[in-house]
């Protein structure tokens, strides 16, 4: 049998900022932590968090150790604390299943998957509200292939907002819309969704700025956090502003809160986040998006109703419509960024028979 722990090559972990260089298992760095302390307990919430390898073994195991474990009002274990496994090459892959922890009691738990014996990728969704303290993959053929993953075709989006954009109650890691725009358009990210506690300060926009390197995009939306329209106007065009003077190429993707009927001042937080776009446009900024919240989960004849789970969190159906809203913006930066017919041509090459999931 091979073991591989999850810090171990060829295992890669993707959606920790700096992991790689510090060896920690967090968003913010202590830094930061200092600058908002408001946000010090969710350094180590890691929304996003993806450990991927390539395999052509027909069966392989996984076990996952929680560093901590509680119950969450709202969210049960197969939303907070499960895992998910997606397997086949992005921007192709299929659901293989999720587990979780059996109760609150046991921090470690697996699961063993069945796949067909395709070299492809395999990707691990983590939990999304809790720390992980360690993750091992076992492969019980030792003549199996374990390979580095697929690198994603393109480099991190950065997506900063409420807890939306942290991915609050979807049923499972895989879920909520980055994750969904993050298959679509294979595409890598980090998750620095804070629930109910992203208020766009200045700090937080200097720390997205070490991003610079490596961020293709940055996704902006929490509007859902702001006390009030006067708090959105103070903050919203600042941040950006200084997002903009460190990246002046950078496509910035506007976005507005999505439960936009069921709150009295919508419309006038929505129009300080377009005219913070309107604005960027009529300085020449050619780089900047803006999808209207309003329009994400359709119409009131196509149940809009259905798409949370109390008002304002997403469910399953919110996320993906919000996704579907999304998607035509993204092929329009994409297109900026390297172009969309490649990725086109690779959905046109896909063959099913080639990725065949197989379940026991």
């Amino acid at each position: 049998m091979k073991t591989y722990l999850w810090t171990e090559d060829p295992i890669k972990v993707f959606g920790i900022p700096n992991f790689y260089k510090t060896h920690k298992y967090e968003r913010l760095p202590e830094s930061v932590r200092n600058e908002i302390p408001s946000l010090r307990g969710m350094a180590e919430r890691v929304p996003g968090v993806r450990v991927g390898f390539r395999t052509n073994a027909t069966a392989f195991t996984v076990k996952v150790t929680l560093a901590t474990l509680r119950p969450h009002t709202y969210l049960g274990r197969g939303c907070a604390q499960s895992v998910s496994v997606m397997t086949g090459d992005r921007p192709i892959s299929f659901y293989a299943g999720t587990f979780c922890p059996p109760n609150y009691d046991s921090k470690t738990f697996q699961e063993t998957f069945y796949k067909s014996a395709v070299m492809e990728d395999v990707t691990l969704w983590l939990p999304r509200v809790e720390k992980i303290e360690e993750v091992e993959i076992s492969f019980p053929d030792d003549g199996a292939r374990v390979e580095a993953p697929t690198p994603y075709r393109y480099s991190k989006a950065v997506v900063y907002g409420c807890s939306t954009t942290e991915g609050c109650y979807s049923s499972t890691p895989t879920n909520d819309y980055i994750s969904i725009l993050s298959r679509w358009f294979d595409m890598d990210y980090y998750n620095l969704g804070f629930s109910g506690s992203a208020l766009g300060e200045p700090e937080m926009a200097r720390y997205i700025n070490t991003f610079k390197d490596e961020m293709m995009l940055f996704i902006y939306d929490y509007d859902d956090n702001a006390p009030d329209p006067e708090f959105l106007q103070n903050t919203h065009e600042p941040f950006f502003k200084i997002i903009r003077e460190a990246n002046p190429d950078l496509p910035v993707l506007f976005l507005s809160k999505p439960d936009f009927y069921l709150w009295a001042e919508s419309d006038k937080t929505r129009e300080i986040i377009r005219r913070t776009y309107e604005r960027a446009l009529a300085a020449g900024d050619q780089n900047v998006y803006f999808v209207d919240g309003e329009t994400m989960f359709g119409t009131i004849t196509e149940d809009r109703y259905l798409c949370t789970v109390d008002g304002t969190h997403p469910n399953d159906l919110g996320f993906y419509r919000m996704a579907a809203a999304i998607r035509p913006v993204m092929e329009k930066i994409l297109a900026s960024v390297d172009g969309v017919d490649e990725y086109q041509d690779h959905l046109k090459n896909y063959r099913p028979e080639d990725l065949v999931c197989l379940r026991k």
